[in-house]
């Protein structure tokens, strides 16, 4: 009966999906979920069960079998690609029956997941639809007039999911010829999911693919807590937490910002399709761990074998799907060796495996696909705690002069935030002996912060580190919770309802009062106000559950940690009120008619042609140029000779965002030979463009520059719609009249 009531609340899954993507026609929900059930899921809980025994629990290997499966496709995809087969993946169920006829596993019976921790996760997977529906799936628009106002961001992301839908090795799809240096696994899955389901990359990229991430981010986190604790509570715990936790946030104008919100259900984990997927990929590597490092009697040399492998695959793909990734979990393994070394007084050889797996690959990431650029990365302790406070200030008098208080207060507020996860710890009770889990997490969790405290980037790329530290904080925080007995609960309730009241006291002390300070003093207390008055309310409320309770330490220590979790509950919430409209640009960073134009060019030219543009900044006018302009190749799936030039190696060796984003473009011989085709065409400088470079088409935004009417006598039109014109370049006539072939 419980298996059974399990299963009724399941169906919460594809309503939910459904639900969320209800924008979209319905085809698409319905060929992405059938392309992750056959294609990822099935093949991967294959896969995950044959190779590492399994948890025990078979929804538990369902889901890191998922997770394992996309880390499979993104391996296998490049292959196919370099081979011209884009449809390899399809190959994954084929591989899975073999390995299932070659390895049979042995008889285990599974143990059955009660129905109320099934019910509880599926809870969560409904918060996360509302939430999509209502935020997620309006931060980035799709079609209308608002799709011509997007930041830079989503379509540098759609820019390269384009590139590795049709080239392998990835080049910058907007600067031809520079190769990219750039994390890009997660756009293998996006690429490979665009050829088998026929769905337009835009919208995987901005609406499927997030989705599936933000539901498997919550349904992972819940099969790797009870991983680590052996306790179906755990599942439950660990996706609410998921879903509903963040940082501490203790001011208003926090709730939407962007620079240290570390929930899945974020703005910054929406607009990074990298930091989503390594977050999925995170999870099964982390369940994998705790089976490898605890030691078992009935692991076989085969069974170790799968583990290692399991893990292998897991710790290559993450190398290159999140520079701050691998680092955070090289931090957790360091600090598990370390402590078993010294536990068993005798080298470790399993964590001194995973530890070598883990240089190597980074190592190699580092050195080949990343090609040692630093992209800017620079060591300056406590600046991001700098240009966070710099930021909070926006708007505020220049006159008013900031108190030697305000950067410390920011600073503790922020690291606090990051840290609370980590009080979890305090409650863990471990199964096994000298088991080296809770450990490994929170050495993950402190390295995060540390490293997004002493590391700076222009663009604030170190938090990353934090984001990515936020699911070791949960599973801390989940594995402390779920340790308590039954009775406990009854405490920890109130005490969570404590801290999130507290937390919302504290932020309605700075609801629209920051701009209208004028002094030194106004300032102190807006910033030191909200977070005294929340850290005194949760105080004194723990002090009278604790005297009303009267428990033992252990229920003190409960109450305490369970009120400071509860003070970092809100983002979520808030945002589904506050957090519905973001801002766009006023400009249409997208020329009108653009899209219409670049799918044109797709449909008439092959994935090799090259188009040549005079679109190179993110504004079409200005007085200087913010050169992060890259949708001609996210709508076109085709390399632009010059677009513009951001987010590129050369152009984030820099100091600041400003050289970084207004900098020049390094090769200005390109620059002028390309520019001169829109301002001053000449039969010679456009077949030096078809011939030296490759170009077979030009699209124009006559915003940008009056097309001279002597480049329609040079070139065909072929296409024109709003402010943009398309030409395609042909070789030059013979004397006998037809063209030469090209």
């Amino acid at each position: 009966m419980t298996g059974l009531a399990a299963l009724a609340s399941l169906p919460v899954l594809p309503l939910g999906w459904f639900v969320g993507l209800q924008a979209q026609p319905a085809w698409i929900p319905a060929a992405y979920l059938g392309y992750l059930l056959v294609v990822i899921a099935i093949p991967g809980t294959m896969f995950w069960r044959r190779l590492t025994g399994g948890s025990g629990w078979f929804l538990v290997d369902a889901v890191l079998g998922t997770t394992f499966g996309l880390a499979c496709e993104a391996l296998i995809y490049p292959l196919g690609r370099w081979l011209d087969l884009p449809l390899i993946a399809l190959v994954m169920p084929a591989l899975a029956l073999g390995l299932f006829l070659a390895l049979p596993r042995k008889s285990r019976d599974d143990r059955p997941t009660p129905w109320w921790a099934v019910a509880g996760v599926m809870v969560s997977a409904g918060v996360v639809a509302a939430w999509f529906v209502r935020v997620g799936s309006r931060l980035i628009p799709v079609d209308g007039p608002s799709a011509l106002r997007p930041n830079s961001d989503s379509p540098f992301q759609l820019s390269l999911a384009a590139e590795l839908t049709h080239h392998f090795p990835p080049q910058v799809p907007y600067v031809a010829g520079e190769p990219l240096t750039y994390h890009w696994m997660a756009y293998n899955h996006i690429a490979s999911a665009h050829w088998i389901t026929g769905i337009e990359l835009d919208v995987l990229t901005q609406r499927v693919v997030p989705f599936a991430f933000l539901l498997l981010t919550a349904l992972g986190a819940a099969a790797v807590g009870m991983v680590l604790t052996g306790r179906a509570v755990a599942a439950p715990i660990a996706a609410g937490l998921t879903v509903l936790a963040g940082d501490l946030s203790p001011w208003s104008w926090t709730v939407t910002h962007t620079l240290y919100h570390d929930s899945p259900l974020s703005m910054g984990q929406m607009i990074s399709p990298t930091q989503a997927y390594s977050t999925v990929i995170m999870l099964p590597l982390i369940a994998v761990t705790a089976l490898l490092l605890r030691r078992k009697a009935d692991q076989s040399k085969r069974r170790l074998a799968g583990l290692f492998l399991t893990a292998t695959i897991l710790i290559t793909v993450l190398s290159i799907s999140k520079a701050t990734a691998l680092p955070v979990y090289a931090a957790g393994i360091a600090a598990a060796w370390l402590y078993l070394t010294i536990k068993d007084r005798r080298l470790n050889v399993r964590a001194l495996v995973l530890g070598v797996l883990v240089g190597t690959t980074y190592t190699v990431n580092f050195f080949v696909v990343l090609r040692a650029a630093s992209h800017g990365m620079e060591v300056e302790p406590g600046k991001t705690f700098r240009n966070m406070l710099n930021t909070m200030l926006t708007g505020v008098d220049p006159s008013v002069q900031q108190g030697p208080d305000l950067l410390p207060i920011v600073t503790a507020a922020v690291l606090i935030g990051w840290l609370l996860p980590g009080a979890g710890i305090l409650l863990i009770r471990r199964r096994l002996p000298r088991d080296p889990m809770a450990v490994m997490l929170l050495a993950g969790l402190i390295g995060a912060v540390a490293a997004a405290s002493v590391l700076h980037h222009y663009s604030q790329a170190q938090v990353f580190f934090a984001r990515t530290a936020f699911v070791y904080g949960v599973l801390l925080a989940a594995w402390g919770l779920s340790s308590l007995e039954r009775r406990q609960y009854f405490a920890v309730a109130p005490a969570l309802a404590l801290g999130v009241t507290a937390i919302y006291v504290g932020r309605s002390r700075t609801d629209g009062l920051i701009r209208d300070c004028r002094d030194t003093a106004c300032l102190d207390r807006i910033f030191a106000e909200p977070l005294v008055y929340a850290l005194i309310l949760t105080a004194a409320g723990v002090l009278v559950l604790g005297l009303l309770i009267r428990g033992s330490r252990r229920t003190w220590a409960a109450i305490a940690v369970a009120a400071l979790l509860g003070l970092t509950v809100s983002p979520t919430i808030v945002s589904l009120r506050k957090f519905a409209f973001p801002p766009q640009t006023t400009y249409d960073s997208i020329a009108p008619g653009g899209i219409e134009a670049a799918r044109f060019i797709r449909r008439q030219s092959g994935p090799d042609d090259l188009i040549a543009t005079n679109i190179h900044c993110h504004a079409p006018t200005g007085s200087r140029c913010h050169s992060g302009s890259f949708w001609i190749p996210g709508y076109a799936e085709r390399r632009v000779l010059v677009e513009g030039w951001a987010y590129t190696a050369q152009a984030n060796n820099v100091h600041t965002s400003t050289d970084a984003v207004y900098g020049p473009f390094w090769d200005q011989a390109k620059l002028r030979i390309n520019d001169a085709a829109f301002t001053a065409p000449t039969r010679d400088g456009l077949e030096t463009l078809r011939t030296q470079y490759g170009v077979r088409w030009l699209l124009a935004d006559e915003r940008v520059n009056e097309v001279p009417e002597e480049l329609a006598k040079l070139a065909e039109l072929r296409f024109q719609s709003g402010t943009v014109r398309v030409y395609q370049l042909y070789p030059p006539r013979t004397p006998q009249g037809p063209r030469e072939t090209p």
